[in-house]
């Protein structure tokens, strides 16, 4: 779908309210085709997947964006980073059956990790119990505990065997203005809300995003900015792997390439596969040994 796997933000300047919609088809494609995941499974990091790249809209900064869900149900974790560029990446891990896409069956007991990583400054990590029905409703809860800004978030998924479309929109008071200011009534803001629940998943799959925005809200002063791409990227490189080899005892390594012909180091991202020989390992320790001496 040539309209999908874009971001579209757009502001509303008379409320100072801001908004996004976002619509994944090949970026879920890439993350779901990488194991056998159950349906269930596949639909919530279809929403994850949107869920993090509306989140990473929002920031004003270089960096990366990850949401990780962790329970102690067979869905054991869930987890989507998104960078500032919109590359977008993700896993889950789960053991047993699992029949049920409901939030609360999958993920008892569960918890959301919200980690934001600047290329500068400090981290930061928020915490917020999976303790409502939908994960778009745990988010909302995150925006009002943590950032007590007005925040209405809306995740549509279709997720079956052949498809797995996803359709996910932000709106939000602007921050650094007086509506958002403290968690109060602003009719402005409700205003826009209320026309956005009249949105039908229909519509959200199937019209242009411009034709969307001009059926909700053709009555209010919008600005609709240039679309951007939205992709599946994974960081892994050999290099990356053969700085964590790097930190092991070369004759460990030895002794694995001997009873192993190699090392083999598999990316849980993408299952791209990076093997490591005998030459590869004398030359990563001859580096490294140059390196300090040098120093």
């Amino acid at each position: 779908m040539d309209s999908f796997d874009q971001l579209h933000r757009f502001i509303f300047p008379q409320a100072s309210v801001r908004g996004e919609i976002v619509r994944l088809d090949h970026t879920v494609q890439r993350v779901v085709d990488a194991q056998p995941y159950p349906l269930g499974v596949k639909k919530l990091l279809a929403e994850l997947l949107a869920a993090t790249s509306l989140l990473t809209a929002t920031l004003k900064l270089k960096g990366e964006i990850s949401l990780q869900l962790q329970s102690e149900g067979a869905l054991k974790y869930a987890v989507v980073h998104g960078s500032d560029a919109q590359e977008l990446r993700g896993v889950a891990k789960w053991e047993g059956e699992i029949e049920d896409n409901d939030l609360q069956t999958m993920l008892p007991k569960g918890i959301m990790a919200i980690n934001i990583i600047p290329e500068q400054g400090e981290r930061y990590q928020g915490i917020v119990a999976l303790d409502k029905p939908t994960l778009a409703e745990c988010l909302e809860g995150y925006f009002e505990q943590s950032e007590q800004l007005p925040t209405k978030i809306s995740l549509m998924s279709t997720v079956t065997d052949d498809a797995n479309l996803v359709v996910g929109s932000l709106l939000q008071v602007l921050p650094n203005t007086a509506a958002s200011s403290q968690l109060k009534q602003n009719e402005d803001f409700e205003r826009i809300c209320m026309l956005a629940n009249t949105l039908t998943s229909e519509e959200a799959f199937l019209l242009p995003v411009e034709e969307i925005l001009h059926r909700l809200y053709h009555q209010e002063e919008l600005e609709l900015f240039a679309p951007e791409k939205v992709q599946f990227k994974c960081t892994c490189s050999k290099e990356k792997c053969a700085s964590a080899l790097a930190g092991m005892q070369k004759r460990e390594l030895l002794d694995i390439i001997a009873q192993e012909q190699a090392i083999k180091m598999n990316c849980q991202y993408c299952h791209q596969e990076y093997t490591f020989d005998q030459v590869d390992v004398e030359a990563l320790f001859a580096s490294a040994d140059s390196s300090n001496s040098v120093q």
